[in-house]
């Protein structure tokens, strides 16, 4: 009889907060020129920006092809750890691993199944393997999580709340044989979470089909950072609208309600070139180690979002790093890093 499979709730682990201390940060190089067209070298210089902003707090490990490692090199410099692993894309937080505590110094993750936001970017070979890739480089056990899962699509409290959309985990695209309740136990088996607070849709012409990460995240337990555009009819403000009335009406894992501080979005409507709006928001920043790297756009509303992180983490240090280009690909600051929580491997 075949032995039932462990999962990391089996094995005491949990997905901590992202303000939790890290180890180090992951990325991953750009390789897809085509979603960045005559842009690409601009790419190049916004992805290793971040990566010299986050090193300024934390290591940082970019993932890089073989062909990629002395170009990415010398656009990082010397606090920049290079590693040598095939990858399609450059969105660390979503093909990357997701990583567990057991909250006494030991670390393990979880390797999800990825299929490239729905099927949209073929191929994707390489990133459905990367994220178990990386736990192998780190010597660190391994789950292989049950559904495809991306990490931008979540935000954990680190004490048992979970916080996602249903356009996307609920999206045909990634999990049709799953129902809803169904993905909620594959969330609290191999994250550890025991509450989760389904919001409804992201971003307006969203290509990771409404990502939490790009509107809202826990700041601390029981408060959450959500954006929300200054004009009533921008078409994010309903959808935004919604989301707050949802989050009034949510109490966390441990019965509290949530404090609900909004982040204004930029406030230029820019359109990409192949069409349909392209999604900026402040929210989607980095936790580092003592700091906040959060993308701005040379926006007017640049100033004030930077302002609210301030007020929010005032013993941390607001690190703002141009997010433009970085933007055309999809995504932003968030999407393309990874955090390795604070720990020893848990070795298998």
């Amino acid at each position: 009889m075949k032995a039932p499979i462990r999962t990391p709730a089996d094995d005491g682990l949990y997905m901590p907060a992202e303000w939790a201390p890290h180890a180090r940060c992951w990325m991953q190089w750009p390789t897809r020129g085509d979603i960045w067209g005559e842009r690409f070298p601009e790419t190049y210089m916004a992805y290793a920006r971040v990566a010299r902003a986050i090193a300024e707090f934390e290591p940082v490990s970019m993932v890089v092809n073989p062909e990629d490692e002395a170009q990415a090199r010398l656009a990082c410099g010397r606090g920049v750890d290079m590693v040598v692993i095939e990858i399609d894309d450059s969105w660390a937080r979503d093909s990357g691993p997701i990583f567990l505590t057991d909250g006494a110094g030991k670390v393990g993750g979880v390797h999800w199944k990825f299929n490239a936001w729905g099927g949209k970017f073929a191929p994707w070979t390489n990133d459905e393997r990367v994220g178990g890739e990386i736990l192998k480089n780190l010597g660190m056990r391994k789950y292989r999580g049950p559904q495809i899962l991306e990490g931008g699509s979540i935000c954990v409290d680190g004490q048992g709340t979970l916080l996602t959309t249903e356009e996307c985990l609920l999206n045909p695209n990634r999990n049709p044989h799953l129902t809803k309740q169904e993905i909620e136990q594959n969330l609290a088996l191999y994250l550890g979470v025991s509450k989760i607070i389904w919001l409804d849709r992201g971003l307006e012409d969203d290509e990771t089909d409404g990502h939490v990460d790009m509107i809202a995240c826990f700041a601390r337990p029981g408060t959450v950072l959500l954006a929300m555009p200054d004009d009533h009819n921008d078409a994010n403000y309903a959808r935004m609208a919604d989301n707050a009335e949802r989050l009034a009406r949510a109490r966390d894992a441990q019965g509290r309600p949530l404090e609900v501080i909004e982040v204004p979005m930029p406030s230029r409507n820019l359109q990409r070139a192949g069409g349909g709006r392209l999604c900026q928001s402040y929210i989607n920043f980095y936790f580092a180690n003592g700091g906040i790297v959060v993308p701005v756009f040379d926006d007017p509303n640049d100033e004030r979002a930077v302002k609210i992180l301030g007020e929010v983490f005032p013993d941390r240090k607001i690190s703002p790093v141009p997010g433009f280009e970085i933007s055309l690909g999809g995504g932003c600051i968030h999407c393309i890093t990874q955090q390795q929580p604070a720990g020893e491997p848990l070795a298998d």
